[in-house]
């Protein structure tokens, strides 16, 4: 089809004061792609082109570090010092651009006490809005309540970090609320279970993230798109089998068990905007992963993968490791299955509960892989944009070859939603592991997974073909019209 200013995928958007071409965004994906010091590399840079490549409209970053103690997983990127920002101000300017000028927003964020592997075992890993036990997320046998004084310093990190996004030459910066991560920790009131000026209502709760929002929009200006990352929902309960594993218990009341729901976002939502949020990104759940962030299947055989590389870390590391090797594959595959569905945009009612509230564009994210759902969610005012990880790794030019044609993936070729690419981010190169994409052709899998984990050199793993040139010079020509 002919892409016309009235087709809701291909019309323009401003996020503040950048503009955007299409609304498709490639979401966070996370992946060893870089440094063991957290600088990004070539490597790191030519995966990300090739998504800008593919015609998306922006991409959003891996949750960069903002804490130097606290970089995890190994060879994810940091923005924590200046060292870092220079060599993302190096790669930035090859990123960009694109048949539909992509822009390039950074995603910025701490982990906190879901802090997952380290090169040893560090106190600082168990740091959290209050102490409790996790058997599923982070490594350290029991988090630990942060003092004011560790409060204040993670408050000006997050906002030193945003500073060197926007002097490293990226188009904005978004920051992660989501996802189990520090502020989602303070947010959430089955974690955060203080009672002083960081906890004990929803509106102490949210001082925390009020504090990092503000002192962002304040350092980087009113002419720097800053945006917030969101869970919708938490649905603490959800997976059963991990929150079985928390403590205290997320079934112990109504309050715990549900966390955040939609009504109280709604008033977190429109508080976002007062403050200066240019743009909410909306996603759901507690922890990654979870059934809302990446339906589809649990991926038991690369997290049990996981868990025996940091095994050694603590006792519980050790332990959760052993369980899961007590008892047959497919046992645990059912249980840690229970609550997982393979759902195509399962956060839309509630991106759109939040759109109705506030004036600033709202992005939905979770389960986006069909050109049907993607122009229903953007025709009938489910969201301003469509953020996508998993389907774009399996189908980069989607934008290209399918969205602006209104051509479906064929089923053998889409993103089947295994989630295997989840579990090995902390493990493995970034890339697609299912093997019924590739008729069970292993080596064809493996060629292609390290084909996006290139570096420049050999120069001819990494460039574009001869048709994904003629494909930008359309998608060019399709904007001048």
């Amino acid at each position: 089809m002919t892409t016309t200013i009235r087709d809701p995928v291909f019309r323009a958007i401003a996020i503040g004061s950048m503009t955007l071409q299409n609304r498709i965004l490639r979401s966070s994906i996370g992946g060893k792609s870089c440094n063991f010091d957290g600088t990004v590399t070539d490597v790191w840079k030519n995966f990300e082109r090739r998504f800008a490549l593919g015609g998306v409209a922006g991409v959003i970053s891996t949750t960069f570090h903002v804490d130097q103690d606290r970089m995890s997983p190994a060879q994810y990127p940091s923005i924590a010092t200046d060292r870092h920002m220079r060599f993302l101000r190096k790669f930035m300017p090859e990123i960009k651009g694109g048949p539909y000028d992509c822009k390039y927003i950074v995603q910025i964020g701490d982990p906190g006490y879901v802090t997952y592997s380290s090169l040893f075992p560090q106190s600082v890993d168990g740091l959290s809005a209050s102490a409790g036990f996790d058997l599923g997320f982070g490594y350290v046998n029991a988090r630990r309540a942060m003092s004011d004084r560790q409060i204040e310093r993670a408050i000006d990190l997050h906002i030193a970090a945003a500073a060197r996004v926007r002097e490293a030459g990226a188009d904005g910066v978004e920051i992660t609320a989501s996802k189990g991560y520090l502020i989602h920790q303070f947010l959430n009131p089955a974690i955060n279970r203080r009672n002083d000026d960081w906890g004990g209502t929803p509106e102490k709760r949210f001082q925390f993230l009020k504090r990092i929002l503000t002192g962002v929009r304040a350092r980087v200006g009113l002419d720097f798109p800053v945006g917030v990352r969101l869970s919708g929902e938490d649905f603490n309960g959800a997976p059963w089998p991990l929150a079985l594993g928390r403590w205290p218990s997320p079934f112990l009341s109504r309050e715990r068990r549900i966390g955040n729901d939609i009504s109280q976002m709604k008033a977190y939502a429109k508080s976002l905007e007062e403050l200066g949020a240019d743009y909410l990104h909306v996603t759901a759940g507690f922890g990654f992963p979870n059934p809302r962030d990446v339906p589809g299947r649990f991926p038991f055989e690369e997290v049990r993968m996981f868990f025996d590389s940091v095994r050694h870390l603590s006792t519980k590391a050790a332990i959760r490791a052993a369980i899961t090797h007590v008892g047959p594959l497919w046992a645990w595959d059912w249980l840690l299955n229970r609550g997982w569905k393979d759902d195509d945009a399962p956060n839309l009612g509630l991106s759109k509960e939040l759109k109705s509230v506030v004036h600033i564009p709202i992005i939905a994210n979770g389960g986006f892989r069909e050109v049907a759902t993607i122009r229903d969610a953007l025709h009938n005012g489910g969201c301003h944009m469509v953020s996508m990880a998993r389907a774009l790794i399996a189908t980069p030019d989607f934008v290209l070859d399918h969205l602006r044609s209104d051509v479906e993936v064929p089923a053998g070729r889409r993103c089947t939603h295994c989630n295997r690419c989840v579990g090995r981010t902390a493990t493995s190169p970034l890339g697609c592991y299912e093997p019924s994409r590739f008729d069970y052709d292993i080596q064809k899998m493996e060629h292609q997974i390290l084909a996006f984990n290139a570096p420049d050199e050999p120069h001819d793993a990494i460039a574009p073909t001869p048709s994904t040139l003629v494909k930008q010079a359309d998608s060019v020509r399709a904007l001048q019209r």
